[in-house]
């Protein structure tokens, strides 16, 4: 029989002569050989004695023993790992990692999911399997219990890794409460869902299992309850700003006028100047003309007399009507409506220019209307239909998200 020196550990498997040496701060009562799987427990003489041999490994370890991992800027040992699975065919890998002031922290994969655990204090028991359990203000959904079957183990142990145990979780993605129960005893750990980056980074490198399925505890890629209080506190903020800069504007008429085209046949309508002040609103067009069986046209831009920037619109008038086949009919109109959208403050001028059908001899003058408006809460209501329906489509996403993490236990 060997015994180890807990400040130098070192040990040889009878099996296959597989020699592991670790600095350990703890008394280790158990050892599993990493090449073989072969299990020793110390006996009363402080010698390891065999227990029992485990199969093959069937889940492969990314990490090994001796392994340095830095989290929480410190440096972590891999000291030991054990390969479980329970009756629903899951199957995981629980890493033990210890730093020089011989602090443990438990690193748990399945199929590519991480989470970082430590050890904590819970005087409530939860052998009875509450369906919610609360810490820290928290409360926790029962996940799972099960009693796992341990696979393969590989290095040094201070609790029985032989004696099987209840394995109890709560969830509350990212979080998560573990129990492990021993007959009347119950150690609890608290975890946090850790990316494949940090993972990748603390252990610095790129070799780690290709992700399969939803984690326990992943959390979805947008938190919902947070992208409704955003979207909240923006379209509070934008009916806010909104109302600030235009509580005081009122509607403003700037062109009212009647232009013959008898006197425009060559030559353009000027309009007098005039100015826009306040934030950015559409300005509304009117049109009238008497046309019968017949039509006219309006071209009209609206000039920046600081910019010379123009804006054109065109718009034409049809009216037609008549008797065919024993019924009236009609087509068109006399007047028409238009818009020239987020027109800014500023002074400016309108170019107008009027024809109509040259064989209409009745029309002679064409009105046009020019209003600035009070500034519209459509784009707001937009802002807001886009964020309602952008919520929907991730409470939809989120839910299928949850419902496939809970279906794969």
């Amino acid at each position: 029989m060997k015994s180890i020196d807990n400040k130098n550990s070192v040990f040889c498997c009878y099996h296959c002569n597989t020699s592991t040496t670790l600095n350990l701060t703890f008394e280790a009562f158990f050892y599993a050989c990493p090449n073989c799987g072969t299990i020793y427990s110390k006996n009363l003489n402080n010698d390891y004695v065999f227990k029992e041999r485990l199969g093959e490994k069937n889940y492969e370890n990314s990490f090994s023993i001796g392994q340095i991992a830095h989290f929480y800027d410190e440096p972590y040992t891999v000291i030991s790992f054990l390969i479980k699975s329970n009756s629903s065919q899951s199957r995981w890998i629980e890493y033990v990692l210890q730093n020089e002031n011989g602090e443990f922290l438990y690193l748990s994969e399945s199929s590519g999911n991480f989470i970082l655990l430590e050890q904590i204090e819970y005087e409530k028991k939860v052998g009875n399997h509450p369906n919610q359990i609360d810490y820290q203000g928290k409360t926790y959904d029962r996940y799972d219990y099960s009693s796992p079957k341990l696979d393969f183990a590989s290095g040094y142990f201070d609790f029985n890794i032989i004696k099987r145990h209840e394995l109890i979780e709560y969830i509350l993605p990212p979080f998560i409460m573990s129990f492990e129960k021993f007959e009347q005893n119950q150690t609890a750990f608290f975890g946090k869902h850790i990316s494949r980056k940090k993972i990748k980074k603390a252990f610095n490198t790129n070799q780690i299992p290709s992700k399969t399925s939803v984690g326990t505890i992943q959390p979805f890629i947008i938190n919902f309850r947070n992208l409704v209080l955003t979207f909240s506190f923006i379209a509070i903020l934008i009916l806010l700003t909104h109302w600030y800069l235009n509580n005081e504007r009122t509607e403003q008429e700037v062109l009212n006028t009647t232009i013959p085209f008898e006197n425009y046949k060559s030559k353009d309508y000027i309009s007098p100047t005039f100015e826009l002040k306040g934030s950015s609103a559409p300005l509304q067009i009117s049109v009238y003309s008497e046309v019968n069986n017949s039509w006219a046209n309006v071209q009209v831009a609206l000039i920046n007399e600081k910019t010379n920037e123009e804006i054109y619109a065109t718009k034409d008038i049809e009216y037609y009507h008549g008797y065919t086949e024993g019924e009236n009919w009609t087509e068109g109109s006399t007047s028409e409506d238009f818009n020239i959208c987020g027109v800014s403050s500023g002074k400016y001028h309108f170019t107008v220019t009027p024809i109509k059908a040259p064989e209409d001899l009745n029309n002679s003058h064409i009105s046009i209307k020019a209003t600035w408006n009070k500034p519209s809460l459509r784009n707001f209501f937009m802002t807001v239909l886009f964020m309602v329906i952008f919520s929907a489509i991730i409470y939809y996403l989120s839910k299928k998200f949850e419902e496939k993490r809970w279906s794969d236990y």
